[in-house]
């Protein structure tokens, strides 16, 4: 609940992203821990600033009070004296072992001198913090309340082992909902499936299933995300393996699945949301897209072709290809299934990072415009990037 409430309330999220240690307390009270401050012997020490927190529902109103308590030594002045505004306090306990030892009063002014109350948390904090460390700052400039700590998710809270405070400090945790309780399968995850696997790991989706029967070697590690060590290179994990514990460190829930997709398994895939198709072209795409369209799923397929010209210049396109339930009659005119790939020289020249991952990036980019999180005004179902003339185009459009 601690967490939440941070997340939704702006004035509360904004002094998390930053960087205070900020919490809710279980006596409901706004805690930020590791607030410097100076004591009576001109030593830098660090305490609580503890705030009540006035709510309507689970929406922060306007602090009533402009008194916060103090957890900590006398906090003081250069010259030993205590700061304005500073008592003793009654040592009221707060919860969690947190008894106050003083309080602070302070209220901002207005030009004319007279009194006002704070308009959010955020400006009451920024404002005691600013008070009681003025005075450490001076004796050590590099002192600061925002110590930007990680933060663990309370149970059940989030996919991830820390919470996403990148997300609160872009102002985008609203949309960021529109990515939960979806399942995502990543149909092979080699160079461009890898990157598919970065960018859609670092979203709020339930669970993401990856299929690949590939042992990691060393030509993955050269277009994949990231730096392989070489005791990972000489462990020839199986691909699923090593990349779901990889990214098992950041968030819960990546589902390895060691094997190429074929009648066998492919049932695994009818419980996706939506699913990713980074393979070549073979038979076994064939069956996976006939199947994914007679469940009603929807999926991306990327696709590379390279060629190397006699200059030893690398040219060639990628394309995006997406398959909706309301768009599907242009897929098999784009994309080339149960073919031979022999002669793709894709197939020979791995080591082009950059075009992985701009494939990957294109392909989450529609994924997550047909989400409603992107905005969209092609609502194009192919696009191809042109390395050449550097051109990308958008094509076959849903007309709704």
């Amino acid at each position: 609940m601690s967490h939440r409430l941070v997340n939704l309330n702006e004035d509360l999220s904004r002094l998390r992203s930053d960087g205070y240690d900020v919490s809710i307390g279980t006596s409901n009270h706004l805690l930020v821990r590791d607030v410097p401050f100076v004591n009576a012997s001109n030593q830098v020490k660090r305490g609580i600033i503890v705030s009540d927190l006035d709510l309507a529902g689970d929406t922060t109103i306007a602090p009533k009070s402009h008194v916060v308590f103090f957890v900590g030594e006398y906090p003081c002045n250069l010259d030993g004296t205590a700061i304005g505004g500073v008592s003793q306090n009654t040592n009221q306990p707060l919860g969690e072992g947190l008894t106050p030892n003083h309080q602070i009063s302070r209220r901002p002014k207005l030009e004319g001198g007279a009194y006002r109350d704070y308009t959010d948390y955020y400006e009451k904090i920024t404002t005691l913090v600013g008070i009681v460390s003025g005075p450490a700052q001076v004796i050590d400039p590099t002192v600061t309340a925002r110590t930007y700590p990680v933060i663990v998710p309370d149970e059940g809270e989030s996919v991830f082992h820390y919470l996403d405070t990148a997300s609160t400090k872009a102002g985008i945790v609203i949309a960021n909902k529109k990515l939960e309780g979806k399942k995502i399968g990543i149909v092979g995850v080699g160079g461009t499936g890898s990157y598919v696997l970065d960018f859609i790991a670092k979203t709020p989706v339930t669970e993401i299933h990856i299929f690949d029967g590939d042992i990691f070697l060393n030509h993955n590690a050269f277009r994949c995300p990231g730096a392989p060590s070489l005791d990972d290179l000489k462990a020839k994990s199986q691909k699923v393996t090593f990349l779901a514990a990889l990214y098992g460190k950041m968030r819960k829930n990546i589902i390895p699945h060691d094997g190429f997709v074929d009648d066998k398994n492919i049932e695994t895939l009818k419980g996706m949301d939506f699913v990713f198709l980074c393979i070549d072209n073979s038979h076994s795409k064939l069956l996976i897209v006939e199947r994914l369209e007679s469940w009603g799923v929807a999926f991306i397929d990327v696709g590379m072709g390279i060629q190397i010209g006699d200059d030893n210049k690398i040219a060639g396109i990628i394309t995006v290809t997406t398959s909706t339930p309301t768009k599907r009659d242009h897929f098999r005119d784009r994309v080339r299934m149960g073919m031979n790939e022999s002669n793709n020289e894709y197939s020979r020249n791995v080591q082009i990072a950059e075009l992985n991952a701009l494939n990957a990036a294109l392909a989450v980019i529609k994924w997550k415009k047909l989400s409603g999180y992107l905005h969209d005004t092609k609502n194009e179902h192919y696009s191809a990037y042109m390395v050449r003339d550097n051109q990308l185009i958008s094509e076959d459009p849903h007309e709704a």
